[in-house]
């Protein structure tokens, strides 16, 4: 019998969810929360030692410190995530998080008593106190929690808003990621040219305040499209699966493998919230984690999973361990250049920063050079790095992801020994000129001798963070990669305490007469040997991370077609794939790098 219906009561369509009407809300949101955090981070250095008197070496420990706490924060953030709250409840708490940061920072810089009394010579000036280092320290540890609840979700949160399928993505004319990369970079020298201007030249009460007005509408905007977004629902605590499978393994230590491993557990039901984009397949590699899914006759339908786990969830875990000492490589490369931009920024400050006799560079704007030659070194990869690469390799997109990191880490050690050179040629200069005891005076040296260093560092990131991210994304378990995305911050996090070891073990025992690091006066120290140290430590990195990369083999997946049917894909087939998908979460990598 037909089913009636009267009128006015028909039946509606159901809304669809997600795509490009979403984008207005994501990209409003991202660019005003990119022009906030840039704007905030990229010139703290100067706050804290201008504003608050602290020790250069202390100021740039505290940012290290501080740093690296808000790069493990994510790790929580994702397991929050894909736990229980889903990526858009988690954004959204960390955002307001992060307002409520700024908010405590602009507090310190508008009201007199929340910062020490002027000392415009520099010279035995009076330090922040405790109260007002407390201020500071709330407002950095607010922040920090407000981003482990952005980072690990903002781009996969994006990305869920389109079909990120094999087949979709590729006939797609047009690549969301692009979009979002270059609003981002947009945005980002925004804030690194009219941000940092404010601060310097009109006062740091409106260098803090407008970030924190435009962080907290970003939060306004956001919520405001959360009718349109597609919400994934969370598939349950990544973590917990994973030791599921080493409890059931321990528990069946003494079963015997079956001799097909078709034999092995496997349950498409089970699995389904967890492998929309195909199912993990068996790999020959840590087989004792097998014996999870060894079928033992006291094991009970439905499955007991602290006893029994299905090949895709003991995959999954075979594949997180699979990626652990690449992941381990990019803990070094932070460690060598955690502090660079808080020296980089001291050294500007001390030369000639004129583009016109009545307007000078700020000090922390120079690291626009670095976004520009990022953003431009990416489209000369696409256009002209690739097709070239491919003559010679074959691969559709060039070169692997594990390549691209590889040659990314000769490039930064580039980087890094002309940093050297340039340090040596300031120290020459001020010598020449009797300022080698004069801090504050300005040396006759353009500041334009920093571009190089600033360029290249850009053109490493261009092969080294979207390439790494580019790994963690592809390679990790599709219910993990939020968690994926945060295991790159928690090497940033890692790298950046290191970091904090390496400068304090370096000024500790490099004397008082000539150390290498100074508090006061840098053209009294030695930083080119430091850079030349940090050098030899990317250098044994390349070795280790070559290694690695030689060994790695990557994840066998199984495609699941617009039909419902299945198809395998073998190890080089599907990077070939992977590598032709343009993975977002480079732009949280590359700029948020030049943020912290």
């Amino acid at each position: 019998m037909e089913k009636q219906t009267w009128k006015g009561q028909e039946e509606k369509p159901k809304r669809q969810l997600g795509g490009i009407k979403t984008m207005p809300f994501i990209l409003a949101n991202e660019i005003c929360d990119r022009i906030a955090s840039v704007g905030f981070h990229a010139n703290m250095i100067t706050y804290l030692t201008e504003q608050l008197t602290l020790p250069l070496v202390a100021a740039s420990n505290t940012l290290t410190n501080f740093g690296g706490t808000s790069s493990f924060t994510p790790l929580f953030g994702a397991l929050i995530a894909d736990s229980f709250a889903g990526q858009f409840w988690t954004i959204t708490v960390g955002s307001v998080f992060y307002v409520l940061g700024l908010v405590s920072i602009f507090m310190s810089a508008l009201l007199p008593s929340l910062r020490p009394p002027p000392c415009p010579s520099g010279e035995n000036c009076k330090e922040a106190s405790t109260l007002q280092l407390w201020v500071l320290y709330l407002a950095l540890l607010l922040t920090a929690f407000g981003t482990g609840g952005i980072r690990p979700c903002v781009v996969t949160f994006a990305a869920n808003q389109f079909d990120m399928r094999k087949q979709s993505v590729a006939s797609r004319r047009w690549n969301f990621f692009n979009w979002f990369y270059f609003s981002m970079g947009m945005a980002t020298l925004t804030a690194l040219t009219v941000i940092v201007y404010i601060q310097e030249n009109v006062g740091w009460d409106w260098g803090f305040g407008i970030p924190t007005v435009l962080m907290a509408f970003s939060v306004v905007i956001f919520v405001g499209g959360s009718p349109l977004y597609k919400k994934l629902k969370p598939a349950g605590s990544p973590l917990i699966r994973l030791v599921q499978v080493v409890v059931a393994a321990a528990k069946k230590r003494r079963e015997r493998f079956p001799k097909d491993p078709s034999l092995l557990y496997s349950n498409k039901e089970l699995d389904a919230d967890i492998s929309t984009d195909g199912r993990l397949l068996h790999t020959e590699q840590f087989k004792w984690f097998d014996k999870a899914a060894v079928i033992a006759s006291t094991d009970s339908d439905p499955p007991n999973l602290w006893r029994l786990a299905t090949v895709h969830r003991v995959e999954e875990l075979k594949s997180i361990i699979r990626m652990l000492p690449i992941w381990a490589a990019g803990i070094l490369i932070v460690t060598s250049s955690s502090h660079l931009g808080s020296f980089v920024i001291t050294q500007a400050r001390s030369m000639d920063r004129h583009l016109s006799p009545t307007f000078e560079i700020p000090p922390a704007s120079m690291s626009i050079f670095s976004i520009v030659a990022m953003l431009m070194g990416l489209v000369l990869y696409e256009r002209i790095f690739v097709p070239f690469a491919r003559k010679f390799t074959g691969n559709p997109a060039g070169v692997t992801c594990l390549q691209r990191m590889g040659i990314g880490f000769v490039i930064n050690i580039i980087a890094t020994i002309v940093s050297a050179f340039v340090e040596m040629k300031r120290k020459q200069v001020a010598a020449d000129h009797h300022l080698l005891d004069s801090p504050h005076a300005i040396i006759p040296i353009s500041v334009f001798w920093l571009v190089p260093q600033y360029c290249i560092h850009g053109i490493a990131e261009v092969f080294i963070n979207v390439g790494h991210m580019e790994f963690l994304y592809d390679q990790s378990p599709e219910s993990m990669r939020s968690s994926a995305a945060a295991l790159y911050w928690i090497a940033i996090s890692v790298g950046n305490y290191l970091g904090t070891f390496l400068v304090t073990l370096v000024h500790k025992y490099t004397g008082k007469e000539r150390n290498w690091l100074p508090d006061r006066n840098l053209s009294r120290g030695r930083l080119e040997c430091y850079y030349f140290l940090v050098s030899g430590i990317q250098l044994l990195n390349l070795v280790y991370y070559v290694i690695c990369a030689k060994l790695y083999t990557y994840k066998p997946l199984e495609q699941v077609k617009d039909n419902g049917d299945e198809e395998s894909s073998d190890p080089e087939t599907e990077q070939k794939f992977l590598d032709n998908v343009n993975v977002a979460q480079e732009v949280e990598l590359g700029f948020n790098h030049e943020a912290v």
